[in-house]
């Protein structure tokens, strides 16, 4: 009894320790889990397209808090960092190896500058040197990798300009650049010292406006002043001798893009007026053409600010949208236009229209064809062939279509018509090469064309090589992975005569590496990269994918851990991983995408550590949402949660390996919504973790995730699927975490506050951890750290 009483003193005042506010340090989680978080990332691997060379990129695991803790303005969706002209999210590298690929040793490249920051790594045309960007005390440098002598070189001391994105564009020449660079005079207000002038006022003049909860938008004409003056820049001329030359004075320059024979440059700016309702990709734009001198050809194009918008994921602006040069062409753009008036509530034969149009821009644009849905791409070839492609995000249909790009106006012919949910039946992604303009295009010999595929079938995954045949278009296997303990990634055919293709191999205990396989001699294959295990620790813990159905029949799937050494006699704790998805059709849900052969990488985003601390781990359990016919996937949201979520306890325990009573469950964003639902309206959970969800589906009132309708048409459905609208049915113990500086839409940090809020005074027991400087994923050390310590606390107080 005694023993009893101290339990309950115990869990007392732990409850009494969720309510109450904390002065807490950062903390570190236990050995086991410590000793797996703290690794040396191996690096990255980048290659020319002829293979000769690999450069080895290499970054620190993880941030700091210092770089989290830089000065950053929000504005118009971005976050910039005002001081270095960069988006303050990005993450460096900070060393360069190269690899000539016949040799076996890396050369560590000479002359990088002293603690590189290392960005928007760029490939010259001919791919014998490589541009980048280092972010240095003065702000941001232009720098020059020559591949061959593994030299690097600054040449340019005017400070560049990245906070719309990569600021460095290669001439065809290979000798040229143009880059990006910092207004001269350029003035911020500081909003913390600028009085208003006068209040913020928006109207509306009645037109049906359906916008999502999008973060960092312009509030007020300070604002709008910062926008301006961090997106404007002037664009220079920079040659391989530092030598500088003015190409065009200051605009709002978002894009720049070399027609593929180098003769034209088309350049977007961003114009007025701003919006305070969407970010600046909905912005008005021009787009206009420009030969390589700099000297004006033609605007091609004009868009107006996009604030009202039909509803629906197949709505589109009205005008022309994704216009981009044709890479099998000398300089001809293309682009699309809606016959529906971008409205996917229409009832129209064609949805889009597909144009192509000629430098120099003196005869109308030419019709190519026209998609019955909505426009998803096109893959060129050559004069003779092309692969278009059309979706509809309703019905999940996506289909394929051989274009004749020589014969305008006719009709394309069906190659596939398929749910793009469907894994089992996905044919693969079509291979390309470069041509004579050094873009990468389909690579065909004659009427052969191929596709890669990743390979998934019911018994496993086994990617594969096809032959398309362009006149019958049937298709021939070339190549198949056999392997049954290992996974073979297929990335590119590397030599078309030989038989050769790029492959990355892994298994469960393997790191993955590169080689070279030969697809005619299936055995003969040749190691390129010998990285290392950084996890030797969790090699030998039990990983299986087990299979199981839910109550209608809907087959389900999970990776599952247990602890290396478990001699399956003790019932242990559960711990489930997940993340809900919607499907249209039964069959699609049901198709597993798990491959027990996939490298084990632990990391913060799983549960995968806690096999170290004597806990069985579901990882990935699937959590299918599925609405057939006219019914949607949330109409049955909560009770296809439970589904799911018992019928993974149940197969598990099946198994014999765990306690029922002490399973534990925990997601990320729309994984928390699902954390936070299961422990409002089931009892099958012991506790839960939920980081950065939303959690108050009103305040996220046209739309969320992949659900179109607003909540005026089915507030029922938003009420039903919002914790926090049923916070006083949530008496299991809940950990809530969020980042400080969520930028993900809907997702504010406020979610978490005010369910917090909600869940406390309803006396729940319950735990909320901000934390400091964090977006919607999570980077820096001391964070991390203290996150894993924080669920390891929560969980053995909770299910140990």
């Amino acid at each position: 009894m005694r023993v009893r009483n101290l339990v309950l003193i115990f869990l007392f005042s732990f409850s009494l320790h969720l309510f109450a506010q904390e002065n807490i340090s950062f903390q570190k989680p236990p050995k086991e889990i410590l000793d797996l978080v703290e690794y040396e990332r191996p690096p990255g691997v980048l290659m020319d397209s002829d293979k000769n060379y690999i450069i080895l990129t290499y970054r620190s695991t993880y941030k700091t808090l210092d770089d989290l803790n830089q000065k950053e303005l929000r504005l118009g969706g971005l976050r910039i960092n005002p001081d270095h002209h960069i988006s303050s999210t990005i993450t460096y590298l900070n060393n360069l190896k190269v690899r000539k690929i016949s040799d076996k040793n890396e050369i560590q490249v000479k002359g990088l500058p002293e603690n590189p920051r290392i960005a928007y790594l760029t490939w010259s045309p001919d791919e014998s040197k490589i541009a980048f960007t280092n972010t240095g005390k003065n702000g941001l440098e232009l720098w020059i990798l020559d591949i061959k002598s593994a030299t690097a070189k600054k040449i340019s001391t005017q400070p560049l300009n990245a906070n719309l994105g990569n600021p460095i564009t290669w001439f065809h020449d290979n000798q040229n650049i143009l880059v990006t660079t910092v207004q001269d005079n350029l003035k911020l207000i500081d909003p913390e010292k600028e009085l208003p002038e006068g209040p913020i006022v928006s109207n509306s003049d009645g037109s049906v406006s359906q916008n999502r909860t999008y973060q960092d938008l312009l509030k007020n004409k300070t604002d709008e002043h910062n926008f301006e003056q961090i997106t404007t820049t002037q664009i220079y001329k920079v040659n391989l001798n530092g030598e500088v030359k003015l190409f065009k004075d200051k605009d709002m320059y978002r894009n720049i893009s070399f027609s593929p024979d180098g003769k034209y440059v088309m350049i977007s700016t961003i114009q007025k007026p701003f919006s305070y309702l969407v970010p600046l990709s909905r912005f008005p734009s021009e787009q206009t053409v420009y030969t390589s001198e700099g000297n004006l050809v033609k605007q091609v194009n004009q868009l107006d600010l996009a604030e009202i918008m039909p509803k629906g994921f197949m709505a589109v602006r009205q005008g022309k949208r994704s216009m981009y040069w044709r890479s099998d062409l000398p300089s001809t753009l293309v682009y699309v236009e809606a016959l529906d008036e971008g409205d996917p509530a229409k009832e129209v034969e064609f949805r889009d229209a597909v144009y192509t149009w000629k430098a120099p821009f003196d005869s109308a644009p030419e019709l190519l064809t026209k998609t019955a849905q909505r426009f998803a791409g096109i893959q060129w070839g050559n004069e003779n062939y092309a692969i278009l492609m059309d979706q509809w995000y309703d019905t999940r249909s996506r289909r394929t279509y051989l274009l004749n790009p020589s014969q305008p106006g006719s009709q394309p012919k069906l190659i596939s018509d398929r749910n793009y949910q469907d894994i089992y039946s996905d044919p693969g992604s079509f291979e390309t090469r470069k041509n004579e303009f050094g873009r990468y295009v389909l690579a065909i010999d004659g009427t052969t064309t191929y596709l890669i595929g990743e390979g998934y079938t019911p018994e496993g995954q086994f990617p594969f090589i096809d032959k398309l045949d362009l006149k019958t278009l049937k298709t021939t296997r070339w190549y198949q992975s056999t392997y049954k303990d290992k996974i073979e990634n297929i990335f590119t055919i590397t030599d078309f005569k030989k038989g050769t293709a790029l492959v990355r191999i892994e298994s469960a205990t393997d790191y993955p590496n590169y080689y070279f396989r030969n697809l005619n001699r299936k055995e003969s294959i040749t190691q390129l990269t010998d990285f290392k295990n950084p996890f030797e620790s969790i090699k030998d813990v039990h990983k299986e994918v087990i299979k199981y159905q839910r109550k209608d029949g809907v087959e389900l799937s999970g990776t599952l851990y247990l602890p290396a050494g478990y001699d399956k006699k003790e019932k242990l704790p559960l711990l489930i991983w997940a993340y809900p998805s919607e499907y249209k059709d039964k069959n699609s849900a049901g198709q597993s995408s798990h491959n027990p052969n996939e490298f084990t990488f632990p990391y913060y985003g799983s549960f995968v550590y806690w096999v170290t601390r004597g806990y069985a781990v579901l990882d990935d359990a699937a959590f299918p949402i599925i609405g057939e016919g006219d019914t949607e996937p949330n109409d049955t949201f909560v009770e296809q949660l439970i589904w799911n979520a018992e019928a993974a306890i149940d197969a598990v325990d099946k198994l014999g390996y765990i306690d029922r009573k002490r399973v534990g469950v925990g997601g990320h964003s729309y994984g928390a919504f699902m954390t936070a639902n299961l422990l409002t309206h089931s009892d099958l959970f012991a506790c839960g973790i939920a980081r950065s969800g939303a959690y108050n589906r009103t305040l996220t009132p046209f739309g969320f995730q992949r659900e179109q309708r607003n909540y005026w048409e089915v507030p029922e459905v938003y009420n039903r699927m919002s914790p926090f609208m049923n916070a006083e049915k949530m008496k299991t113990p809940m950990l809530l975490t969020h980042g400080e500086a969520d930028n993900n839409p809907g997702t504010f940090t406020l979610q978490t506050e005010r369910y917090f809020q909600a869940l406390k005074g309803l006396g729940a027991p319950v735990r909320m951890v901000i934390l400091p400087k964090e977006s919607h994923g999570y980077v820096a050390k001391e964070n991390i750290l203290h996150l894993l310590w924080e669920q390891d606390q929560f969980l053995e107080t909770y299910l140990k």
